[in-house]
């Protein structure tokens, strides 16, 4: 991943950096009956003969990529085997803009790897799209990363000194170079080797031309989860990828596991030394899609008992609930239920705009939030609202909110947030403004109320959302709160946390 994570100045959401999926296809049996998925993503001959068909798992990647789209809108790649040979194609824009069936027919493969990268403005360049691949005598290696590596500076610099060259400034290369630098041991041992030697936030999809290789950090920050084709493997940011190819979900890869799938099943092992899990709170704050499930825990139901918890904390009198199109959505439900209150629609969100923190400055970010949202009159004329949303970063989009609502008539704007304040940088591959840009590191919520011009202003405490996530998932385990308390799972070199401050 592109290590700078200081966002464009405008931008009022954090960015979730990327999202990857890897596909394992088996061998074809000549008995194997065919449906109108099957024959797509295998490319079955048109008398449905199996014994003819042709493997594409390029074509499942695809799907897989646009069901995660919401991770990454900068660029977007996939790199494919037919087991001989390694093709890949990568290029800036949506995944529907950067493949179509010609291309995706063309590349077939039986094991892909496929990438969806949000980075910053200033990075946004082909030589940061992923996947990485790496051709050498013994073989192949293709890498797609989602997450962040803390010493990245140090790993370069060494691999520079030992004659490496780089391309790009994505911290990606680093992991396929040391993953190539050691590949003459094997894979298992060049994959264990490298994985003690980066640090950080990682969750990666490694293609040969034989295997398909996912891997987890220690902590688990970044999810990654396995699913199961009727005729191969998949691994997956989110399960709803495993949703649109007709995948099942398997279970969630462990913190510090690598799986190894080939013809022969999934190889599971585990490496280094057993760290608490802390996977990333925001995952189910915001970053993941409401139908995924995400170790063990649907968002959905996340997000509705954040919403609860929430009026528990910090009711008020009301006439109508309304949430922010699209992850206020589900707290706002929540919020509505335990308070009594009726839920409304309240805001149309345009399906044709992107993300605000897509557009390249400042002032065409805060007009877009205009074109992006609008208030229906019919639901707030006269009334006192609450409105949910997930997050406050800068403050200038719920600004801009609670003016669109003022416009419709509301006669008071009761702004509550589904997580704490954000304090503090993350350095775990989740796009943050420098800490003097949060707006909660630099005023109190009296202060941020009086900024964005709400009636009252609370956000859920750092206890009630933990209680919110407590009994989702029978297993013991613990979230990165970082960005809310400035306590991290992986001490983080002082020279990276001098460029956030």
């Amino acid at each position: 991943m592109d290590t700078e994570t200081i966002l464009p100045a405008g931008a009022d959401k954090l960015g979730e950096k990327c999202g990857i999926i890897g596909i394992y296809l088996n061998k074809v049996m000549e008995n194997q009956k065919t449906d109108d998925a099957t024959n797509s993503a295998m490319g079955t001959a048109p008398d449905g003969s199996a014994e003819e068909a042709s493997y594409n798992a390029a074509k499942l990647a695809y799907y897989g990529m646009y069901a995660l789209q919401h991770r990454g809108q900068e660029s977007a790649g996939i790199a494919c085997t037919n087991g001989t040979d390694i093709i890949q194609h990568k290029e800036m824009g949506l995944v529907a803009d950067v493949f179509d069936g010609a291309k995706l027919d063309e590349m077939g493969g039986k094991i892909a790897i496929g990438h969806v990268l949000y980075t910053t403005s200033g990075q946004a360049h082909i030589e940061n799209a992923q996947p990485f691949v790496n051709r050498f005598k013994l073989g192949g290696i293709a890498v797609a990363h989602n997450g962040q590596l803390v010493n990245y500076d140090q790993l370069k610099e060494f691999l520079e000194e030992t004659g490496s060259t780089f391309t790009s400034q994505s911290d990606t290369e680093v992991i396929i170079k040391l993953i190539a630098k050691s590949y003459k041991k094997g894979l298992e041992r060049a994959l264990t080797d490298t994985i003690q030697m980066i640090k950080g936030s990682f969750a990666l999809c490694v293609m040969t031309e034989k295997s398909l290789i996912g891997v987890r950090d220690p902590n688990g920050i970044r999810p990654l989860c396995l699913g199961k084709l009727e005729n191969g493997w998949v691994l997956a940011s989110e399960s709803c990828a495993l949703d649109a190819i007709g995948a099942e979900l398997v279970r969630d890869i462990r913190p510090g596991e690598i799986v190894i799938i080939n013809d022969d099943g999934v190889l599971s092992f585990e490496f280094g030394e057993h760290t608490a899990k802390r996977s990333c709170v925001f995952e189910y704050v915001y970053f993941a899609r409401p139908d995924s499930i995400i170790d063990g825990i649907p968002v959905q139901e996340a997000r509705l008992r954040m919403g609860a918890v929430l009026a528990e904390e910090s009711g008020v009198k009301a006439d109508v609930v309304i949430g922010v199109p699209d992850s206020g959505l589900g707290a706002a439900m929540g919020y509505a239920k335990a308070s009594g209150i009726p839920y409304a629609m309240g805001i149309v969100k345009n399906k044709y705009i992107g993300r605000t923190f897509i557009a390249p400055t400042q002032t065409e970010r805060e007009k877009l939030v205009f074109v992006k949202l609008n208030a229906m009159k019919s639901d707030l004329q006269g009334k006192r609202v609450v409105i949910i949303d997930d997050s406050i970063v800068r403050g200038t989009t719920c600004k801009r909110l609670i003016t669109i609502l003022r416009r419709a008539g509301a006669k008071e704007v009761h702004f509550r947030v589904s997580s704490p304040p954000v304090k503090y940088p993350c350095y775990f591959g989740v796009d943050t403004p420098s800490r003097s840009q949060l707006i909660s590191s630099t005023h109190d919520v009296e202060e941020v109320r009086k900024e964005i011009g709400a009636d009252s202003l609370a956000f859920i405490s750092c206890e009630g959302m933990m209680r919110a996530l407590e009994g989702l998932n029978p297993e013991s385990f613990g979230y990165c709160k970082g960005c809310f308390t400035g306590e991290y799972p992986v001490s983080v070199p002082g020279e990276l946390n001098g460029k956030q401050l």
